[in-house]
């Protein structure tokens, strides 16, 4: 869009007509005035027909330089449309269980790798959240602290293996614990845990419950997900001559303890029994935490001014010197 910010000064195009017909009845008077019994022999002697084109080339020159001129005084400009994104971004710590447990066959090729699928899935379609992950058996670690790079996320989530096994069980409580220090400081406007564990709290000194309590106590709000098919999965047991066998063993998965855990800070418990099941947890939380993203919209405006006085002197200039060396008429 071309706007002219001073405008009045395109009122002086209104005076470009009068001047054309102004010249045209001078130019007119001036040639029928000339008496001369044989005016075709006139004009083939003096060249008036080609005087006359190239005063009327001049005058237009000189005519159209002055309203590029006008429309430079006016001052053009065009204005661009610019958006800036103001966006108020969520906080969210993805709490991941890595005991032996986890080694469990019930998804493919096993828990832990198809938990770390997802959540890569669920980290690339996140956009300006900042997002740390905190692994968990009998003790809980800090893998990756909140950020909002994304390639650093993953690639420290790619890394994630089960726990050693000195350090095999399910803390539940003190890994939320954890999640809950790393988030309390945040002044984000919505912070929010995606715990996942597929057994019983059976370490840590913290009951989960507290944990809960305390998670709400600062706003945070936890979902938590029961990773596991219902009845028996098959779990692989390392033979004495190196071989693997899987067993079935029994899932045992403290859903009443997590589902009052999600309720108590406002979140929400799910139960994945498979990849597709839980690749569908993770999207509904997806479209559950929304960024709100404000969009302020304003005006940029660019000067076009030189693109018309620029144009405007050279013309004047090539009309001055062109009626001085090259368009003389008469002697």
């Amino acid at each position: 869009m071309i706007i002219f910010t001073d405008w009045y000064f395109l009122a002086f195009l209104l005076i470009i007509p009068f001047i054309i017909l102004w010249t045209r009845r001078k130019d007119r008077v001036l040639y029928t005035s000339i008496k001369y019994s044989n005016f075709k022999s006139l004009r083939e002697i003096v060249g008036i027909d080609s005087a006359k084109r190239k005063v009327y080339l001049l005058k237009g020159i000189k005519l159209f330089s002055i309203v590029l001129l006008i429309l430079a005084l006016a001052r053009p400009q065009k204005g661009l449309t610019e958006k800036e994104f103001i966006t108020k971004g969520i906080d969210i710590m993805l709490v991941v269980d890595i005991s032996g447990s986890m080694r469990a066959a019930d998804f493919q090729p096993n828990r832990l790798e198809a938990v770390k699928a997802v959540a890569r899935k669920f980290i690339n379609e996140r956009h300006n959240d900042r997002i740390g992950l905190i692994v968990f058996g009998a003790v809980s670690f800090l893998q990756c602290p909140l950020t909002v790079d994304y390639g650093i996320l993953n690639e420290l989530l790619n890394r994630v293996t089960f726990v050693d096994e000195k350090y095999d069980g399910t803390a539940i409580g003190m890994a939320l614990a954890h999640a809950v220090n790393r988030l309390k400081g945040s002044q984000s406007v919505s912070k929010i845990v995606i715990l996942l564990s597929d057994g019983r709290n059976n370490a840590g000194e913290l009951d989960p419950l507290t944990a809960a309590d305390m998670a709400q106590a600062y706003g945070i709000k936890v979902y938590t997900i029961g990773a596991g098919r219902r009845g028996k999965a098959p779990y692989p047991v390392v033979l004495p001559d190196g071989s693997i066998q899987y067993r079935m063993v029994d899932v045992e998965i403290d859903e009443e303890l997590l589902q009052k855990m999600a309720e108590m800070t406002g979140g929400k418990y799910f139960r994945a029994t498979d990849e597709r099941s839980l690749e569908k947890i993770y999207d509904e939380i997806n479209s559950l935490e929304k960024s709100d993203i404000k969009v302020k919209e304003y005006m940029n405006f660019k000067d076009l001014y030189h693109l018309f006085l620029f144009p405007a002197i050279m013309l004047f200039v090539m009309g001055f010197i062109f009626e001085r060396n090259v368009w003389r008429v008469g002697p």
